[in-house]
């Protein structure tokens, strides 16, 4: 398989991760080892060409236009980072590039009407000019440095390592800009590209020094090397890079394209079921779920759609309402009851009485048979504990047998807590709370309302809010996943500090969208199975990203392999 087979086959891989991207970068790679257009004879090569450069570089020396430069190593085969065609050669940067030409210049000495180019006027990739600004719109504090027309300017600050241009204009640049200029006239463009090439930009990412902002720097630049091919060979090489580049362009915007169709059809369709009438819903309902797969080629897309399908669980839009089901004010009443018992029996303490709730403030319309209702209405509510933390005081843990839970916990959990922080021995759990397993715990600092359902029993401390619903609701699944729906209205609570939190009292008066008890079991019962079959389509999503790239894997080896092995095994 060549090059344009390769191209040709692309379409069937275009969206693997990094597919446009990649194929970039595997562009500039052909083109800088002589695979992406055939050799001529009758070029001039390169060994001559190295000859006309060391008589011009000898001349410039001489007349005093550029200072004595070093002399610099012979390039040793077992050096070189893969091999060339006969008519091409690996040469030093310093020997055929005046590398950091530019000259330095006082803000003060800039002329107002010149082009003033900066990292980020570059676009990442392409090397596209996004915007072009001159002198006088730009305020200059710093030393710049002049280039003229034709240098190579080349980024050398990482992570912009392949952000290189070639000067169609005089300017001026960021000093982290460098200017290099051939001392005989070449092909910047084919230059440009070369300073792009994949090998190029991990031997400035090994070799970049600097603690922040790693740089290269200019002896490390000057004894690089860098690919010559015959000069007529050059501009062949960038007319053929531009027309696969042009194609780039055509498949990243056929992509966003497709892209933004699937996005919209979403939205089209989700926002459907938001209709009133029920028989409209189940048919919309019977058509999303229907047309899942098709909506779906990005995991930010599922994320979406179970966003959409708790939504309409806690709204009561996924499962059909019974008029013959206990209404939720009954439920309530029990549920009060329940309470009363417990208190009196000394099982759990007497609550604060709480405000009445203000129908006019509720987020949203329910459902016949259902109410509002607060978290202390529903169970026993309230912070973990635990004074201590395994990082502060090891020795309070050691051989310790009582799980303790952290809001990291929480938040990696997936709606199941089954990791733990550490273990307290008897002496930290004299001064800590267990929750029993089934606990259902929400985070009030760091990660704002991350959610899960301990595991297993669990200390944790007063970061975690924990939630035992009352014994008729056999477990807390409903509640978890009514959290997931509120978290974004539970983050506008949060005081605008480094360390976001929310209070005890706030999470106390959340409104929660109670169904009654038959409806709220069928409700988890189809919640569970559609997040079953998100995560089956997610599973599916990774196994085609995975295949899509491994065939753009074996598709760029096969183009890169030796032509002898390609034959090899064509014989074979």
């Amino acid at each position: 398989m060549n090059a344009e087979s390769l191209l040709a086959h692309y379409g069937h891989i275009a969206d693997a991760p990094d597919a446009i991207a990649r194929l970039r970068r595997f562009i500039l790679d052909l083109s800088v080892r002589g695979k992406l257009v055939p050799q001529d004879p009758n070029d001039e090569p390169a060994s001559e060409l190295l000859k006309r450069i060391a008589t011009e570089k000898a001349r410039l020396v001489k007349a005093g236009k550029i200072g004595k430069l070093p002399s610099l190593e012979p390039i040793h085969d077992a050096e070189t980072p893969h091999a060339l065609p006969p008519s091409w050669a690996w040469v030093r940067v310093g020997d055929i590039f005046d590398y950091d030409a530019g000259i330095k210049r006082d803000p003060k000495e800039l002329s107002q009407e010149r082009w003033l180019l900066e990292l980020e006027d570059i676009e990442k990739d392409t090397s596209r000019i996004v915007k072009r600004v001159r002198v006088s719109d730009r305020d200059s504090q710093s030393t710049k440095s002049e280039f003229e027309i034709g240098d190579i300017l080349y980024g050398k600050l990482r992570p912009y390592l392949n952000k290189v241009v070639v000067a169609d204009e005089w300017g001026y640049s960021t000093t982290e800009i460098v200017a290099i200029r051939p001392f005989l006239k070449l092909c910047s463009e084919y230059c440009a590209l070369a300073f792009r090439r994949p090998d190029f930009v991990s031997y400035v990412e090994r070799l970049g020094r600097g603690t922040k902002m790693p740089r290269l720097r200019t002896p490390d630049a000057i004894v690089a090397m860098f690919p010559l091919p015959p000069l007529a060979e050059q501009r062949r090489i960038v007319t053929k890079v531009d027309e696969l580049m042009a194609l780039c362009d055509r498949l990243e915007a056929a992509r966003i394209s497709r892209e933004e169709a699937r996005d919209r059809f979403a939205a089209a369709t989700f926002a459907r079921l938001n209709a009133r009438d029920p028989e409209a819903f189940q048919r919309d309902a019977r058509f999303a779920l229907h047309a899942l797969a098709a909506l779906t080629t990005r995991p930010d897309q599922i994320k979406a759609i179970r966003q959409t399908i708790l939504n309409l669980a806690v709204r009561g839009k996924l499962v059909p309402q019974d008029e013959s089901n206990e209404p939720a004010s009954e439920l309530l009443t029990r549920i009060a009851k329940e309470k009363a018992q417990l208190i009196k029996e000394g099982k759990v303490k007497r609550q604060d009485p709480l405000t009445e709730v203000n129908l006019d403030q509720s987020p949203f319309e329910l459902p016949p048979g259902w109410g509002w209702a607060r978290f202390p209405e529903l169970g026993t509510f309230g912070r973990g504990k635990s004074k201590h933390r395994p990082r502060n005081d090891p020795a309070l843990f050691d051989g310790g047998e009582h799980l303790l839970i952290q809001t990291g916990d929480v938040a990696r959990s997936r709606g199941i807590i089954e990791t733990y922080t550490g273990k307290y021995n008897d002496f930290g759990l004299s001064q800590s709370l267990k929750w029993p397993k089934g606990t259902l715990c929400i985070t009030i600092a760091a990660n704002i309302a991350d959610s899960g359902i301990l595991s297993f029993d669990a200390c944790f401390p007063d970061s975690v809010v924990g939630f035992i619903p009352a014994s008729m609701f056999g477990n807390a699944r409903y509640f978890e996943y009514f959290v997931r729906t509120a978290k974004a209205n539970l983050l506008e609570f949060a005081p605008a500090t480094a360390q976001k939190n929310i209070n005890l009292e706030i999470l106390t008066q959340v409104l929660i969208p109670l169904p009654p008890l038959a409806e709220q079991q069928q409700i988890v019962a189809k919640v569970d199975k559609l997040m079953a079959l998100c995560d089956r389509l997610e599973a599916s999503l990774e196994i085609t990203a995975a295949t899509r790239r491994r065939l753009l894997e074996a598709l760029l080896a096969e183009v890169l392999a030796p032509a002898e092995d390609r034959e090899l095994e064509a014989a074979e």
